[in-house]
């Protein structure tokens, strides 16, 4: 039975990261084996309403009570509706606990792909102001990698998934291999204008977004370009933006050294203790409960950041009490998340004979302008906005009667332009992930316990944030403007990282540079989970990219013999 369940790479999770590192070690020769907890899904056939418009669903509101029941807090996520409900998780089959005076949000895709079909597709790379911040203020460990580590990994990640955008030269926003921007609509642009020719340091940019503007004969196989429905979140029938299911996974199904098994939860991983290696995975079937073993040369995380640091705290032993590969102790702790609810809209005089083509997926961004080459604020780290602006709709509730009103009926209202901030979260200990000493799921394993929230720092930069974007709005010359702080509750980013987290110093890190266990040199973690930083961009550029990177180190050690 060893035999027959045995491969040279096991990874744990379909989705972003597990995606990449199935394409990597299969293209490389490896027989690999991916374990994903949820259904199957295959590209296209399984997005049911993919075509279906919103007046064809039974409840357009979606606010139902099976869903207050079951969907608790995944409805609470922007692109959670009847649409898309089927990616998401069901909160009474997978609870969590955290308290009601600091509580935390998970957003969770239990299938193939897992989140690679909800994200924001938002591809950002970080940069040496990013990963210089630790070491620099003292905060968090110092990464063991710098841009120059990371950026031909970033341009291999980029070439192959598409990003479309614009290159802006400015270090901290660093520039990349991009496909043609989403075009600026004519607001846009008068916004652009007035922002930078008020303003030395800030910049209205085209959205760097993981979508396919324009193909070239040869590229992108099997995917076509984005055809600004903006359904994306229903599953994307051409593949114009980019999942596990439509890229990654059909480039390792190709090699036929793939095998991928559904309905497979990890248990716990098994250690040999007289090799100092992890062997293989302890899986129950998530729908018959039966019990399986599988082994591997090489094991790799991609769970994501939670559900991966649940996994090592569940495969505790004699040799590490606390939590598989923990002998720095910091398994769990220092979980991040970006900030965001902080925001402001008003409307934009004129251009009322002017509009747009199409339900464009991507919007604006202004990269970041607070701490860049200097601390010159009374907080750490530093924020971004994003927006754009759009034609308000037609008023559905105009008075009128024969030709005037029909006539009303077809003209959309004025212009409204909004901008919103995401905020980094310094790393603090104090937020920790731990399994539940009393309460099991349906499947007899502990659930998590979540104990974090945003603080000071945080709350500095909030209100830093309201101040600015006020003051930019007025400069761009919009009326009515109102802006608005909203609640700050961890994980409503879907950005959580930082629990397994990267490190020079093994007495303060679970991994080294190449993501590898400082403890176990054949046990990889490549979700976010390995960030001892979050930056206050998307985090997922970088999840690829230091996965692509780790394989290639992993396949070489392995040509060696090494494990």
């Amino acid at each position: 039975m060893k035999e027959k369940n045995t491969y040279d790479v096991l990874i744990v999770g379909s989705g972003m990261t597990g995606g990449w590192a199935a394409k990597e070690f299969t293209e490389k020769g490896y027989e690999t084996l991916v374990l994903e907890r949820g259904r199957d899904v295959e590209h296209i056939k399984d997005y049911p309403t993919t075509n279906k418009a919103p007046w064809e669903f039974k409840h357009r509101s979606y606010d139902t009570p099976k869903i207050k029941e079951e969907y608790h807090m995944q409805h609470q996520k922007y692109n959670f509706d009847a649409s898309s409900m089927h990616f998401f998780v069901n909160d009474r089959d997978h609870p969590i606990e955290s308290s009601k005076d600091k509580p935390v949000r998970w957003f969770r895709g239990y299938q193939t792909g897992g989140r690679s079909l909800l994200w924001g597709r938002g591809a950002y790379r970080m940069s040496d102001c990013d990963f210089r911040r630790n070491i620099q203020d003292g905060n968090g460990t110092d990464w063991p990698i710098r841009y120059k580590d990371i950026a031909p990994w970033y341009d291999y990640i980029e070439t192959y998934i598409g990003v479309s955008g614009t290159n802006e030269d400015l270090d901290h926003y660093p520039d990349g291999k991009y496909l043609p921007p989403f075009e600026m609509n004519v607001v846009e642009k008068a916004a652009k204008k007035k922002l930078e020719d008020h303003y030395t340091n800030r910049k209205l940019v085209p959205n760097r977004v993981a979508h396919l503007t324009k193909i070239e004969p040869g590229q992108f196989e099997g995917r076509s370009e984005c055809q600004t429905r903006d359904m994306c979140h229903t599953g994307c029938p051409f593949g114009a933006f980019f999942t596990s299911n439509s890229s990654t996974l059909p480039a390792a199904k190709k090699t036929g050294k793939l095998t991928l098994k559904s309905h497979s939860i990890v248990r716990s991983i098994i250690y040999d203790e007289q090799k100092n290696k992890v062997v293989g995975v302890r899986v129950i079937d998530a729908i018959s409960m039966e019990k399986t073993t599988y082994y591997a040369r090489v094991i790799f995380l991609c769970a994501s950041t939670l559900a991966t640091t649940g996994i090592l705290m569940r495969s505790k032993n004699n040799t590490f009490p606390n939590g598989l590969a923990n002998s720095s102790g910091v398994l769990g702790h220092y979980l991040m998340d970006h900030h965001k609810n902080v925001g402001g809209t008003g409307v934009m005089e004129g251009f009322k004979n002017k509009y747009y083509k199409g339900f464009r997926p991507a919007g604006m961004a202004i990269p970041s302008f607070r701490n860049v080459k200097s601390q010159e604020k009374d907080f750490l780290r530093s924020y971004g906005l994003w927006g754009g602006a759009s034609r308000i709709g037609i008023n559905p509730d105009q008075i009128g009667i024969g030709k005037e009103f029909k006539e009303k009926l077809t003209k959309p209202g004025a212009w409204k332009m909004g901008l919103h901030g995401y905020g980094e979260c310094l790393p603090y200990y104090e937020n920790k992930v731990e399994l539940d000493k009393e309460r099991k799921d349906k499947w007899g394993l502990p659930i998590l316990k979540i104990t974090a929230e945003f603080k000071e720092n945080e709350m500095k930069m909030r209100k830093d944030m309201k101040e600015q974007i006020q003051e930019m709005l007025e400069v761009i010359g919009l009326k009515n403007i109102e802006v608005h702080e909203g609640s700050h509750i961890m994980g409503d980013s879907v950005h959580l990282m930082g629990t397994a987290r990267m490190g020079r110093n093994p007495k303060t890190s679970v991994l080294n540079g190449f993501n590898q266990s400082h403890d176990i040199n054949n046990l990889f973690i490549t979700d976010g989970s390995c960030m001892p930083s979050s930056s206050y961009k998307s985090p997922s550029l970088t999840f690829m990219a230091l996965t692509a990177r780790a394989c290639d180190y992993a396949a070489k050690e392995m040509e060696k013999g090494v494990f």
